[in-house]
């Protein structure tokens, strides 16, 4: 019978690329990690690693068993936290991906009272702009805007945004506000570097739904989009979570409100479940569902 701790020295080895960094992390000897898995290998009858040198590469057999042992100790690990936890005190640590200003105006707002809610659970946040693979970067939960892409993913929908150009006001004095689309043509266009179907605007073009622009500054992310328009660069288009306040402030004004149409942009939670989803990462989805109820901003 295979034992749980080879099981996660072999997976430790893999992530951490290493023998010496799996003994590091697992807080074992290099020596301890390699003779569980010349045991697993000898166990199993085949060869799932091939060493050399320089680096660690897995044979067929290995990539094929890495992918069931994983799904062997994340139900083990979920079993063990239902058992160990009452539903309503969960615990251990939560890793949560999403782009800055998903954090920023969406997530951030509501963590204090998660926080104290399940004071247990350990949140671990890391912000990028583009879609990461929740098991290379080790995430439990990714926050993401759009259409979603990859159907192995469960996903729940946790607020739907309206799309909005907005500018400051002092550039609008400066420039003039424009009447229609066309107009924009002789505006500043902030824009976004990828993927390009955020450039594409809500507005009606040519007799079809949809203006597109060449940006006369690119940007990775809302979050430098919506400072660049605050500072008088150009217009924007954004969503209504990331600049509302702004509008209510004043420091941005929408334009062609009545020309936009009503596209708006899904936001998600997306995770894996394979078996037992953990009790962490319920609640933390169940909490932002309810807080946002996928509410229209």
């Amino acid at each position: 019978m295979l034992a749980t701790e080879t099981l996660q020295a072999f997976v430790a080895v893999i992530d951490e690329g290493s023998f010496s960094a799996a003994a590091e992390r697992l807080q074992l000897t290099p020596s301890g990690i390699s003779r569980s898995i010349g045991k697993l290998e000898k166990q199993l009858g085949v060869r799932l690693i091939t060493r050399t040198t320089r680096r660690l590469d897995l044979t067929d057999e290995g990539r094929w068993f890495l992918d069931n042992a994983r799904d062997i100790l994340g139900r083990l690990e979920a079993t063990a936290l239902t058992l160990q936890s009452a539903a309503e005190h969960p615990s251990g640590l939560l890793r949560v991906n999403a782009a800055t200003p998903v954090f920023n105006h969406v997530l951030a707002p509501l963590l204090p009272e998660f926080c104290r809610r399940y004071p247990r659970i350990q949140l671990e946040l890391t912000s990028g702009e583009t879609i990461v693979d929740l098991i290379e970067q080790r995430a439990d939960v990714a926050l993401r805007v759009g259409q979603l892409q990859d159907s192995t993913l469960n996903a729940r929908l946790l607020l739907e945004s309206r799309l909005r150009l907005v500018a400051a006001p002092d550039y609008l004095a400066r420039r003039g506000r424009p009447q229609n689309a066309d107009d924009l043509a002789t505006h500043a266009l902030l824009g976004f570097t990828q993927p390009s179907s955020l450039n594409l605007w809500p507005l009606q073009h040519a007799g079809a739904d949809g203006y597109p622009i060449e940006p006369t500054i690119a940007a990775s992310n809302g979050e430098t989009l919506a400072f660049l328009a605050r500072t008088g660069n150009g217009i924007a288009c954004l969503s209504d979570f990331l600049v509302r306040d702004d509008l209510s402030a004043g420091s941005l004004i929408e334009v062609l409100p009545d020309a936009v149409l009503p596209w708006k942009q899904p936001v998600w939670a997306v995770f894996y479940r394979q078996g037992f989803l953990a009790a962490r990462v319920a609640h933390f989805v169940d909490y932002l569902a309810t807080q946002l109820r996928g509410e229209t901003r």
